[in-house]
């Protein structure tokens, strides 16, 4: 009834949906971006309020409102206030990030402004509104090399991005290399030849360089464009822009400092640029129907640890992964790099990739020159987990254990690949690992609800089939811990996989164990906590999340607040 411009029979339907359900946080959500279509600000405002009473932990809420407040009310300070709460419950969200900078920005905070584009290249690297705004930032405080970085960066994925040439070009200009100068102008003055204020910067690039006729030339270029144009009034906008600078409305005022997307001025080249949807209601209102159909809050147990060669960076988390046999194994340099433990696996980009492929081949004609090496095949089931290609990993696996049956990671890492593959076919063949989850999908709390955490269905077809698959990771955890009593992440590994198995009294056991062995085991406390949780010992489960929260898992306190309503 919205997007049919209805609005009338659409009020009417709201109106009835929260009469029914009074207390359905959604419904308000979504009416307040009704009112919105209606330009009623403070209806809006009124409804996310009311659903904030309801839900305090809604991130989105916040943020969305602090975009009400931002552009329509200019509230700058409220504005920030709300979106720093939603960035506490909801810290890794780029996209809130590069809105609070936005918000810094109207408050003539360039510091904190930079300092959250540095956050969201962080989280996203490839973040190129993050970089060009960035570069803006960096350009304005002195940072120019670093800026030229930024619109460097830019222009590699954009090449057609003339914003970022023409103030790549200034930096240049004013770091003396005059020729890159040109060069970046040229590119801008073949798309925008009217562009007057390009051929004045370009005069003088060239005029610095040594080329005196060329100056001259573009110099007369730009005299004569500014004429033009200054007669015909051709470049209202920028007329304007200078009359509205003079001018006291805020609003105006506020309006100059930024660039949307979809405008090609090339001379707001100094603006930061804001996406068009700054209200996100296009990605607010998709958010709100992929809620409208999951009502419960899902949270996923911690993951098992694996070997491997990468991980992502956890500046929050203190818990640091160590056991003597991967030191050992380090120590020995039998291996091109050094050696993880970790759950917080990193994805491999396409040279990556490659690399390993690379390294396949290599170990592959060390094979073919000493077939009863056993080194050579660890090395290439590592690179084959690491592409992905369990089946192979396994294989390599099996004959070093043939070769060399006292080596414990051997069997350790056939236990991680074994049931990496599991939970590979899982979601590509469309079947349950045991009912209708995997592993990290085990939990479901419902949002007032503390006593009782919901499960899938179970399904039988394959489930004997699947549950040999779990026997055998099972069993090599099994002889890791015979073979090393005080390996604790064999503990907490099989922990997991009893949490899939549904034998969360078993997972229990193992769970303590790994906490006795390391005391500050954050990732064994929270996943302990859930499982006391689902087995209704809430309190318990309380307890051990608030250490894991201490520990560094920041998830831990969102389940606490959730349990706690």
């Amino acid at each position: 009834e919205v997007q049919l411009k209805k609005y009338d029979d659409a009020e009417k339907s709201f109106d009835k949906l929260i009469k029914t359900h009074p207390s359905y946080y959604n419904g308000y959500l979504s009416r307040s971006q009704f009112w919105l279509e209606k330009k009623d600000t403070l209806k809006a405002i009124e409804d996310i309020d009311k659903a904030i009473s309801l839900d305090k932990h809604l991130s989105y809420a916040y943020a969305q409102r602090a975009i009400i407040k931002f552009q329509y009310t200019k509230d700058y300070q409220d504005a920030l206030a709300d979106m720093n709460e939603a960035l506490r419950l909801d810290p890794n969200m780029s996209s809130y990030y590069i809105n609070r900078a936005l918000i810094k920005y109207h408050l003539d905070d360039l510091r904190g402004t930079m300092a959250d584009y540095d956050r969201v290249v962080e989280i996203d690297p490839n973040n190129l509104m993050a970089h060009y705004n960035r570069g803006l930032l960096r350009a304005q405080v002195g940072e120019k090399n670093k800026a030229i970085e930024d619109f460097s960066f830019v222009l590699k994925y954009e090449p057609d991005n003339y914003f970022a040439y023409y103030n790549r070009a200034v930096l240049y200009d004013e770091l003396g290399n005059y020729r890159a100068a040109v060069k970046d102008y040229n590119k801008v003055l073949d798309q925008y030849p009217d562009f007057y204020s390009g051929y004045y910067a370009r005069s003088e690039a060239k005029r610095k360089s040594g080329d005196i006729s060329g100056g001259k030339s573009d110099y007369q270029k730009a005299m004569k464009l500014y004429e033009q144009q200054k007669n015909t009034n051709k470049n209202y906008e920028e007329v304007a822009d200078n009359i509205d600078e003079s001018e006291n409305d805020t609003s105006e005022k506020d309006a100059d400092k930024v660039r949307k997307e979809s405008d090609k001025n090339i001379n707001k080249f100094d603006r930061l640029l804001v996406a068009d949807n700054t209200d996100m209601k296009s990605k607010y209102t998709n958010e709100i129907r992929g809620r409208v159909q999951d009502k419960n809050f899902n949270v996923e147990i911690a993951p098992a640890f694996v070997l491997t060669y990468y991980e992502k960076p956890d500046q929050v988390k203190q818990t640091i992964s160590f056991i003597p046999e991967v030191e050992n194994l380090n120590r020995a340099g039998i291996l091109p790099y050094r050696v993880l433990l970790t759950n917080a696996e990193m994805a491999l980009d396409s040279a990556k990739i490659n690399k390993h492929f690379v390294s396949v081949n290599d170990y592959s004609k060390l094979i073919e020159i000493n077939p009863n090496n056993a080194v050579p095949y660890f090395g290439r089931a590592l690179d084959f987990m690491l592409i992905q290609d369990f089946a192979s990993s396994l294989d390599d696996l099996n004959r070093m254990i043939q070769l060399s049956d006292n080596f414990v990671l051997a069997y350790f890492m056939r236990a991680v690949v074994r049931f990496k593959q599991i939970e590979y076919r899982a979601s590509t063949q469309d079947f349950d690992t045991q009912n209708g989850k995997s592993v990290t999908e085990a939990f479901s709390l419902p949002k007032n609800s503390a006593s009782s955490i919901l499960l899938p269905n179970s399904s039988s077809n394959k489930k004997e089939s699947v549950g040999m698959d779990y026997e055998m990771v099972l069993r090599d955890y099994d002889k890791v811990i015979e073979m090393s009593p005080q390996f604790v992440y064999a503990y907490y590994n099989r922990a997991n996989v009893r949490c899939a198995q549904r034998d969360f009294r078993a997972a229990l056991a193992d769970y303590n164990e790994a906490i006795r062995l390391r005391p500050d085991f954050s990732d064994a406390y929270f996943n302990r906590g859930l499982v006391y949780v689902f087995l209704g010992e809430t309190q318990k489960g309380i307890a051990d999340l608030s250490k894991a929260g201490e520990l560094g898992i920041v998830s831990a306190y969102n389940v606490i607040k959730r349990l706690g309503d």
